[in-house]
């Protein structure tokens, strides 16, 4: 399963969760991100219940009105255990969602 999150947003929940202005240049920037955010939050518990192996992270730019205005937006792939049920997943996507939502 697979989502898009702006680099801002990740920005954010670090400044919120750590104190820290962090720079994301690349796709191993925000997956180190991502792990901050998932063990500092309540989101790593339910990970291990719902057996979250890894998450592949890629980058790509967004153009919104022109090739100078764009965002970083990063794909965030979630690789489960192979037996893990699909609402489980998604259950957990969706409070990733919302954890994001509500910077």
């Amino acid at each position: 399963m697979k989502i898009k999150i702006e680099s801002e947003k990740i920005i954010k929940a670090i400044r919120k969760l750590e104190g820290v202005e962090m720079v994301l240049e690349n796709p191993a920037d925000a997956k180190e991100a991502l792990q901050l955010i998932l063990r500092k939050t309540e989101l790593f518990k339910q990970s291990e219940t719902g057996r979250l192996k890894d998450v592949i992270v890629t980058s790509f730019q967004e153009y919104k009105t022109s090739a100078v205005d764009y965002k970083m937006v990063f794909l965030l792939e979630f690789l489960f255990e192979p037996d893990v049920l699909p609402e489980m997943k998604v259950s957990f996507i969706k409070d990733l969602q919302e954890f994001f939502n509500k910077l």
